[in-house]
């Protein structure tokens, strides 16, 4: 009754006026009160919680066609896909740390993930070299298939969180590299001999054994010191890989086949503990924007490498230098004794290059019958639309 009679329902009668002016009051708070407890039993938007901002550190200039663009469609692509709960932010060699440190600002948590290439590690994982493909090895293809079917992934996974502190992904793919930039022409295995040549990874190791004086430099300077005249000759990408870079300014001969990289792979590195840290589903996520990467890059290198060949040749003065096959069999029984090597000392790079050679002898002659074949029959001068 007392309650009632607050509200004014106590008596006989109409309400007095300030009765209906109090009951209005206490009904109206009471609404709120209700609406503030039903509105706290549900969670919060999921745009406001457990938004990150990652740091993409780059081995490439800014911009730079193929791989520094291919890490800028990364970075974007985790940000989209993601919806902004990882949201990336590149920054290109130098701008955090010299390209060669990425790898340890992103081991040791300064910094969340990388984009470079494995050989780049050697120094601190010798297997590294073998993780980024070896020379007379896979084609992007083969290698691909190697890493989803073959094992790869397992071995390259092991070999970076056990190593470098990291996460490892696939995340781009030059295709086949050609030869180099070379300001004389290589006729005889004589002529590597006392060559000056920019050169990473195993391949440097075999230049060196030919005679050569190989010079490892980051791609922000590489066309300085062929215009300097501090290096002879540049191993660098194929022809989109290297369409700002001025090479064919200073050096001539254009060095084929790319025996040293035939399918050289790109990564993401990301640090372990940090990747550990995420839910599956972003993870999910960050592998298919690598996954989609991997694709993208690998389709945009040979897209537009066609083109910028046919400049190369036609508008700029390039002569092709194609390497004899004496050359390259001597190329070839360095590269196996300098891989036998390297396996015997380094356990994790044996398990590797023993992987990778079981899935190559598979590989060989199926992809030299179906490749090989066509692209020979393709090159008969038969009547064609164009």
């Amino acid at each position: 009754m007392q309650i009632l009679s607050s509200l004014g329902l106590g008596r006989i009668g109409k309400p007095r006026e300030d009765e209906k002016m109090k009951r209005r009051t206490l009904i109206k708070t009471a609404a709120v009160a209700a609406a503030v407890t039903a509105a706290s039993a549900f969670p919060k938007p999921a745009l406001s919680q457990n938004r990150m901002k990652w740091r993409l550190i780059t081995t490439w200039p800014k911009n730079l066609p193929g791989l520094g663009t291919g890490a800028q469609y990364f970075a974007d692509q985790v940000t989209k896909c993601t919806g902004g709960r990882i949201t990336v932010q590149l920054f290109a060699s130098g701008e955090v740390v010299p390209a060669f440190e990425s790898i340890d600002a992103v081991g040791s948590g300064t910094v969340e993930m990388g984009h470079g290439a494995p050989y780049y590690w050697k120094g601190k994982a010798p297997a590294a070299q073998f993780v980024s493909n070896i020379p007379f090895g896979f084609t992007a293809l083969e290698y691909n298939a190697w890493y989803h079917y073959g094992g790869g992934s397992a071995l390259c996974d092991e070999l970076y969180r056990d190593q470098l502190g990291c996460k490892f992904l696939v995340c781009g793919n030059t295709g086949p590299q050609h030869g180099g930039w070379s300001k004389k022409k290589i006729s005889t295995v004589d002529d590597y001999k006392g060559l000056k040549m920019r050169m990473p990874g195993i391949p440097a190791e075999v230049l060196t054994r030919m005679g050569a004086t190989v010079v490892n430099l980051p791609g922000s300077e590489v066309s300085a010191a062929l215009a300097a005249g501090t290096i002879d000759a540049v191993e660098w990408n194929n022809p989109y890989g290297e369409a700002t870079m001025g090479f064919w300014r200073h050096a001539k001969y254009y060095l084929t086949p790319g025996w040293h990289e035939p399918g050289t792979v790109l990564e993401i590195f990301i640090n372990s503990k940090k990747w550990d840290g995420l839910p599956d589903d972003l993870k999910a996520i960050v592998e298919q924007c690598a996954f989609s990467t991997n694709q993208v890059m690998l389709c945009e290198f040979q897209a537009r490498s066609g083109p910028v060949l046919e400049n190369f040749l036609k508008e700029r003065g390039t002569v092709l230098n194609t390497l004899s096959d004496e050359i390259l069999m001597k190329l070839g029984t360095v590269t196996g004794e300098v891989l036998t090597e390297l396996a015997a000392k380094d356990k994790m790079s044996g398990k590797v290059l023993k992987s990778m050679m079981k899935f190559r002898s598979h590989q060989k002659q199926y992809t030299f019958i179906s490749d090989g074949d066509f692209i020979r029959a393709r090159n008969l001068p038969f009547k064609f639309p164009m």
